[in-house]
């Protein structure tokens, strides 16, 4: 039976586009980078057999329309719109779970962090937390250059560029409801890229969150900080079906993973 449901949420500065299928335990599923909530259309049917599944388009991508300009902190308020979507759909003292890939997994942490008593378990999948490298000096400039890439040349070149990333591969080609490779260039890449993540916070709920990469992408240096962050935290690193993208091209040996994963989470704190 189909359960989707959808809606619209206005919050400061924006009106953030959901859906919503399943019944069971709730899960945020946050998209990352120039993605939207069809890029997990696959996993969240595979996985609302057994949680309550949300998605959603991040401010200015997509369907979730700004009121203004992009705000200047763009984690506070990627991680602000993420609380006040499950304050709009959570019961109240429901503990929830959240997934999130690429800048999404960074928005993930984020809201562990902030709020780890409603947070059951969050799973990050590769964060670009690229100044926790060795090498951040280096990665910073390249970033960089991709922006400024973008200003001189477009967003065809730019994303040419950064394809560098993924060691050389071209990035692979995801379901979204608009191309938002601009927004992204724009907005999203540089603050993303640059975030470090509080690792002595995080440290303190480690047994609550689960660093994952995927097997294909063992090799692309978007798959290093999550290596990286999760060796800091004492945890061993998960590794999913497929590379950075694999919930997208691999959908249902990816949701088997991360439903076993869920269902081992630790009960509430509440």
């Amino acid at each position: 039976m189909d359960t989707l449901r959808s809606g619209t949420l206005t919050v400061p500065g924006a009106r953030l586009y959901f859906e919503a299928r399943g019944n069971g335990p709730l899960l945020l599923l946050i998209p990352g980078g120039a993605s939207d909530a069809e890029v997990f259309r696959d996993l969240a049917e595979e996985l609302a057999a057994h949680h309550r599944v949300v998605t959603y388009d991040p401010r200015g991508i997509s369907r979730s329309l700004l009121d203004g300009p992009p705000p200047e902190s763009w984690l506070d308020t990627q991680a602000d719109d993420a609380a006040r979507l499950l304050d709009h759909l959570a019961r109240t003292g429901e503990p929830v779970r959240v997934f999130g890939s690429c800048s999404g997994a960074l928005i993930a942490l984020e809201l562990m962090v902030r709020d780890p008593r409603r947070i059951r378990l969050a799973v990050a999948h590769e964060p670009p937390a690229m100044g926790m490298l060795p090498d951040a000096v280096r990665h910073a400039a390249f970033f960089d250059e991709v922006h400024a890439t973008f200003r001189r040349e477009g967003v065809p070149a730019a994303l040419d560029k950064l394809r560098a990333i993924f060691s050389g591969s071209p990035a692979p080609p995801l379901p979204e409801a608009t191309d938002n490779s601009e927004f992204f260039l724009s907005h999203v890449m540089l603050p993303s890229t640059r975030c470090v993540p509080d690792v002595d916070a995080l440290a303190a709920v480690a047994d609550r969150l689960v660093m994952a990469g995927g097997q294909g992408s063992r090799t692309h240096d978007v798959h290093r900080p999550a290596d990286v962050l999760a060796k800091r935290l004492g945890r061993k690193l998960t590794e999913f079906p497929g590379g950075h993208a694999g919930y997208a091209r691999h959908p249902a040996p990816f949701a088997a993973q991360l439903a076993a994963i869920l269902a081992d989470a630790q009960p509430s704190l509440g």
